[in-house]
């Protein structure tokens, strides 16, 4: 959890009221200016009004070139990178033909199955000389292969649970699966940080929505206890069921969720509970199987276990596992399975072979190899930040690793400087994050050589943003000539 000190949220607020001040300046001179230009609308209201239209425009735009890039290659250890120019101060970017060969530490390719791989390869483009790239019907119709089943059998069997059921994406499988499980008269209780698509869910549903202070399982317990307690809004009658909605690892703050202990409390007050491993499932745990193999949780303990293949397997889409009679019903009811195109085949084909591989039933250990090889990556490019006095965010094993940059300047040159040395690092800010808490999101994946780590930790070293050290990195930029590059820094 990010405890922001004072002089920080002090100077991070002095440069967004900066930005705004002027962005405001320069939209007041704009229509005095252009007063004579009518916007001829025809009686249609503006699409595009307001704040989030105003941060778009003055905020955003000036820094767009950090964010999107472009890439020309499989998102391998190294990749490709387009390059993009601007002729009018970043309002408009144009692809070039050239690329930049660099280090990827922004991709969710936790153990390097999205490149090409000698087991898994051949099986996709078998499979997709078999049943072509797309099912063009939904799972109901004609969308249901022998893959679609295989996978499903050997996702419950993986994870521990009785039954599964596939998703064509990540984000809609949390997005249209929470509305399937609950509905008004039920309570969801939330964790404060949790990711887009369960929040969409959640709201979605027409349950009542409660958040707990993030990963703190005693608020969690005084949470349950008031709702308890008070019941439904205005009737006060017993709430129909109640949700305990949590992730494995959370994307933005590179956390473990305290499991055993959120268990603990949901057990006592009898209450479901719902666990996103879309960042945890395949990455960590001895044998890939997520947070409940590492904290030692007993997968039957857990009613709903949601993952993506988008991270760990190389592929695409998602699932929920959990007992047979849940499955089922989810099958008759949710809209993303009975309306939307399945997975394409050989998508699931990709999934199926990476988690035979991660078991060894390749035979082969490479499973086993690049399991230790993402703990022991992570691990030592977050001691080795750490080391140099940088704010790095969240455990040990996570191969998620936010480097807090705060100010809304450190964004842009933080990103163009990495990009410069060949690094390509993704930069979040506000809406994804609060607004004074921008950060870098580092992703280290098992196909990250020693070397290549190294070379990446060389890139925030030179540039000196560690803690208090503002200063150092200003200087740093202004000796490489950084801001007469992009005048708009100045």
């Amino acid at each position: 959890m990010v405890r922001l000190p004072y002089l920080t949220a002090l100077t991070t607020l002095f440069s967004y009221g900066l930005l705004f001040v002027f962005g405001q300046l320069r939209d007041l001179a704009r229509k005095v200016l252009d007063w004579s230009k009518s916007n001829n609308l025809q009686g249609y209201a503006p699409i595009c009004l307001g704040l989030e239209d105003f941060y778009t425009r003055r905020l955003y735009l000036r820094i767009q070139d950090c964010f999107g890039r472009p890439i020309s290659s499989a998102p391998d250890a190294w990749f490709d990178v387009v390059k993009r120019i601007s002729n009018d101060n970043n309002k408009t970017l144009h692809r070039t033909e050239s690329t930049t060969k660099c280090l990827n530490l922004g991709s969710y390719n936790y153990l390097g199955f999205a490149a090409a791989d000698e087991y898994c390869t051949p099986r996709v483009i078998k499979s997709l000389k078999e049943f072509s790239p797309s099912t063009c019907s939904s799972r109901v119709d004609g969308g249901t292969t022998k893959l679609h089943n295989e996978l499903e059998d050997l996702v419950a069997k993986y994870v521990g649970k009785e039954s599964a059921i596939l998703f064509g994406m990540g984000y809609v499988t949390n997005s249209a699966i929470i509305p399937a499980l609950i509905n008004k008269g039920g309570l969801i209780i939330s964790d404060s940080l949790n990711h887009n698509s369960i929040v969409n869910g959640a709201r979605g549903s027409g349950a009542t929505v409660r958040v707990f202070q993030h990963n703190n399982p005693s608020h969690l317990e005084e949470v349950l206890r008031e709702q308890i307690a008070h019941g439904q809004p205005r009737t006060h009658r017993p709430w129909k069921k109640i949700i305990v909605i949590i992730e494995g690892i959370y994307s933005m703050e590179g956390e473990l969720c305290k499991l055993p202990e959120i268990m603990t409390v949901c057990k006592k007050y009898k209450v479901y509970t719902y666990l996103d491993e879309a960042h945890s499932i395949g990455a960590v745990g001895k044998t890939g199987r997520g947070v409940c193999e590492l904290l030692g949780v007993d997968p039957a303990d857990v009613d709903i276990m949601m993952g993506t293949f988008t991270k760990s397997f190389g592929s695409c889409g998602g699932y929920i596992a959990a007992s047979k009679e849940i499955i089922q019903y989810l099958k008759h009811t949710c809209p993303a399975h009975l309306y939307a195109t399945s997975m394409s085949p050989p998508a699931v084909q990709q999934v199926i072979s990476a988690i035979k591989v991660i078991l060894g039933e390749d035979g082969t250990n490479r499973g086993a190899k690049k399991l230790g090889q993402i703990r022991e990556n992570s691990n030592f490019f977050r001691s080795e930040l750490q080391k140099m006095g940088f704010e790095v965010l969240g455990d040990n094993d996570s191969p998620v690793m936010p480097i807090m940059l705060y100010n809304p300047a450190k964004i842009p040159a933080f990103s163009r400087e990495c990009l410069n040395q060949n690094v390509a690092v993704v930069t979040v800010a506000f809406p994804a994050t609060p607004l004074l808490l921008a950060r870098a999101r580092i992703c280290i994946s098992a196909s990250h050589t020693r070397e290549d780590l190294i070379k990446a930790l060389e890139v925030p070293r030179s540039l000196g943003i560690a803690k208090y050290c503002t200063n150092r990195f200003l200087e740093c930029l202004k000796n490489r000539g950084f801001f007469s590059q992009f005048p708009i820094m100045h």
